[in-house]
Parts: C-alpha cells; structure tokens; sequence
C-alpha cells in the first residue's frame, strides 16, 4: 500500500533549475534571449499604440491584430523575466501559487493565440470572399462578441491544469528541469497517478488548436478559389497581398508549436537540453518576429511606423 505524505500536498516552493546540461553559459544565453525579449514588448507596444491612436488603423483586421500583440507581451512575460532572474541571479525558486500562475498564463496565452489567428482568418475569409458585406458582417458589436468568446473558450481550456494540479500530492523532489513552469512538467513531480493530467493536459488543448487549424484551412481554401476567380492578375495579386503577413504568422506559429509537441512526445532520442532551449526560444522568437512581419508586409501598419519615427515623413 503507497502512503502520501500528505504535508507536501501543496508545496511551498519549486525549484527551476534553468537548462540542463548548459548552466555554465546561463549568463551568455541570457544576453540574445534579453535582447529578443525586448523587441518583442517594444515592437508589440508599438503595434498596439498605433493601432489604438490611429483612427485610420480602426478596422476588424487591426483590431484583432492588436490583441494578438498584447497576448504575445502577456506570452513572452510569463516565462522571460523569470528564466532571466534563473540565468543572471541564479533566483531559482518559484513558489507554488507562483508556479500555477506562470502556468496558467504560458499556456492561456498559446490557445489564445491560437484562437485570435481563427479569428484573423475569418476576417481575411469576409474581405476577399465577401467585399461587399464586409462592414455589415464584422461590425464593433460582432468583433467584440469574437474577442469575448475567444478570450472565454482560452480561459475554459487552460483553468481546469490549475485545480488538476493542486489536487496532486508532492511528496517527492521539487526540482523541476526547466526554466519556466508548465503543466505535464510539474504534473511528473508527483506521487499520485496524473492520468487525467495526462489526457486533459495534452487532449483538449491538442484538440481545441487542431480544430482552429482546420478551421484556418478551411477558409484560406476558399479564400485561393475566390481569388483565382477573379479576372485581373492585378486584382489576385493585391487579394494575396492582404494575406501574405497573417500566413507568415500563422506558419512561424503552429509549425515550431507542433515540432516542439511532437519531439517531445516521439522525439526519444532528442536531448532534454533541446527540448527545453527551443521551448524557451518559441516564448521570445514567434512574438518578437509578429510585430516585424506585420509592419514590412502590412502598408498602413509601414506607413504609420515612418512617420511616428521619422515626422518629416509627413510631408
């Protein structure tokens, strides 16, 4: 019969021990991740300040483009600053409440990135697919029942992980391989049987961003047969244009996302200092680079960037 020592039911503290196998380069890793960080908070701050200011930026498209900003500010800050504090201070305990919170925000902020590239591609769907009812379909009233729904479904995915793993007793080790908290991580510190973790942890998030996956297919396959339909090349090329950023945002996110699950589910033979390195990079790489796509591809993003830059520009 297993016996629990049920006074460690709730941990005091975690102990995040950065990435294994390099801690004597911790303090040199931590130069390029800062640097990375920050044009990430800086190129999405301006994203986001430009889109507020600008009422000529006030469109459905922008809107939504502003929130995937924030939520990669939110994303990258979860996990940055403390895996900083690991490799520059060696402050490397965490506490429970401060671990579940960590968690929670890491992976909320996936699926609702997630969600807000659905939602982007329902948009790029009404433009091309529908022009003519573009302003009567995504009206404020209807973008703000998007941005509440998705921003809810997030929350109803992620915030069961919290109670499953406060139920778990930890009446073992406390170290956690990694610089940041994540769910199935600090579930395997457990002594109790984390099935259910298991399954609801890796199922119904899976599940949820495979479906806004087939969903983003679904509508950029009929978005290309609207295109090709229509009868000037000028015409499909300026069509494809308005694309072009949210299919680069689109790729640079689910495909790391899915190599990343992937190597860590079937990839036995890749080294945990891999595993946890490019996880660290897919907080700082996808959100620095988002703000970058949008503003070289998007003209009235371009333009807006100039001239708060440069007020010669105007005239």
């Amino acid at each position: 019969m297993v016996t629990y020592n049920w006074s460690s039911f709730n941990p005091d503290i975690f102990i995040l021990v950065g990435i294994p196998g390099l801690e004597q380069f911790h303090f040199w890793i931590g130069i390029p991740f800062c640097a990375i960080y920050l044009v990430a908070i800086v190129g999405n701050s301006i994203l986001v300040y430009l889109i507020v200011m600008e009422r000529s930026l006030h469109e459905p498209m922008f809107f939504f483009l502003s929130l995937l900003a924030s939520t990669d500010v939110v994303l990258s800050t979860a996990g940055v600053p403390k895996t900083l504090s690991i490799f520059w201070l060696g402050a490397k305990e965490i506490t429970f409440t401060g671990c579940l919170t960590q968690m929670f925000f890491i992976h909320y902020s996936f699926v609702l990135d997630s969600a807000i590239l659905l939602a982007m591609a329902f948009d790029r769907y009404v433009a091309i697919c529908s022009p003519l009812r573009y302003n009567t379909t995504l009206t404020n009233q209807v973008i703000i029942k998007i941005i509440v729904g998705i921003c809810f479904r997030s929350f109803c995915v992620i915030f069961p992980l919290v109670f499953l793993l406060k139920r778990l007793p930890f009446c073992q080790t406390h170290i956690i391989p990694h610089t940041y908290c994540e769910h199935i991580g600090v579930a395997r510190l457990s002594c109790a049987n984390i099935a259910i973790n298991i399954w609801f942890g890796f199922a119904v998030p899976m599940m949820t961003v495979i479906s806004d996956i087939v969903l983003i297919a679904v509508s950029y396959v009929l978005i290309l047969h609207a295109v090709f339909r229509l009868p000037s090349q000028d015409a499909r090329q300026k069509a494809l244009g308005t694309c072009g950023s949210h299919v680069c945002v689109i790729l640079m996110f689910y495909i790391p996302a899915f190599f990343s699950i992937l190597t860590h589910r079937f990839g036995h033979n890749v080294s945990r200092t891999f595993h946890i390195m490019f996880a660290n990079l897919y907080l700082v790489i996808p959100p620095a680079l988002n703000p970058i796509i949008y503003g070289v591809k998007t003209k009235q993003i371009r333009h807006k960037v100039i001239i708060l830059f440069s007020p010669k520009a105007i005239q």
